[in-house]
């Protein structure tokens, strides 16, 4: 498999997601960009486009009613807004206007996990819980720019209700090169490996990768699946991975319970599929207080090293 992590490569979500919806204004005029107040990636637009651009101010249940009207008429709204509170705040708002009619509306949000160093308030631990719970929603965290932009492009001929996440988006590690391919609903194995498998998502992909590396010098080979979709969950991909490695980490910023790895234990149990091993690393159930992304992970025990120590512990 050609390696394509690169270590040291940056970009900046934000812009990534303000061009592309930029690119597709032009090509669409369906394309309408909206924001609770939220200022990334929205200048080109509103300078470009200022007819199809609305910032309703700090009201992200107005912001989900405005694109769902929007919606309605025939047009494709895009949200940029804080993941704490679109998946929040606005739950009704996108439970009732948005999911219930099936509207071709997309939430791009920012500050997932613990990564928004903004106390418990602000921390989004609960959101692919809740939006995978609502129906129609269609859940994604992207890991990289590059999967980033091929989402929000790919989106414009996706049915229903799309949520995004991403981290904070000032400085993000390039993952992937141009040549990768990212379907919508499909997991991406970006390293193969025989011994076990590690599941991730968004920001702990970059970890997994690492941890692909380290592990290897110890002579045990990682298996890293992107499930940058966590719903629709691909199933092909999970059981796959359970039959050809029979141990399985699911690794995510997000609450342990309800999020990725629940969907991928759903996944096994519901065909009876028993593994060797199967472990959960992510927020326990607490609230975190302030603190970097780094020290959080580390003192909730699912940075790089407490995974690694785990792995040790197998082979």
């Amino acid at each position: 498999m050609k390696q394509s992590y690169t270590l040291d490569e940056y970009n900046s979500a934000r812009s990534v997601v303000g061009d592309t919806i930029a690119a597709l204004g032009e090509q669409d005029e369906r394309v309408w960009l909206l924001t609770p107040d939220i200022g990334f990636g929205c200048k080109d637009f509103q300078v470009n486009y200022p007819d199809r651009f609305i910032d309703t101010g700090i009201a992200e249940q107005d912001v989900v009613g405005v694109a769902a009207g929007l919606a309605y008429d025939g047009n494709m709204p895009f949200i940029i807004g804080m993941m704490p509170f679109m998946s929040m705040r606005a739950l009704e708002q996108v439970r009732t206007d948005v999911c219930y009619p099936n509207l071709p509306v997309r939430i791009i949000a920012n500050y997932s996990g613990l990564t928004g160093n903004g106390g418990s308030t602000h921390y989004a631990m609960e959101d692919m819980a809740l939006y995978s719970s609502l129906v129609n929603m269609t859940v994604c965290a992207a890991s990289d720019p590059v999967q980033l932009r091929q989402i929000i492009e790919k989106s414009i001929s996706y049915d229903g209700p799309i949520s995004i996440r991403i981290d904070p988006g000032k400085e993000n590690r390039v993952l992937y090169d141009q040549n990768a391919e990212f379907t919508i609903g499909k997991g991406y194995m970006a390293r193969d490996g025989k011994d076990i498998t590690v599941i991730a998502c968004g920001e702990m992909v970059d970890y997994a990768l690492r941890l692909h590396d380290a592990a290897r010098e110890l002579g045990i080979e990682v298996r890293v699946i992107d499930m940058f979709t966590v719903k629709p969950l691909d199933e092909e991909i999970v059981l796959k991975a359970a039959s050809e490695t029979g141990r399985i980490i699911v690794w995510e910023d997000h609450l342990m319970k309800n999020g990725l790895a629940s969907a991928v234990s759903d996944v096994l149990c519901d065909n009876g599929i028993s593994l060797k091993s199967f472990k959960r690393f992510g927020i326990p159930q607490v609230y975190p207080g302030f603190g970097g992304a780094e020290d959080l992970y580390h003192l909730y025990q699912y940075d790089l090293e407490a995974v690694l120590a785990y792995l040790k512990t197998l082979f």
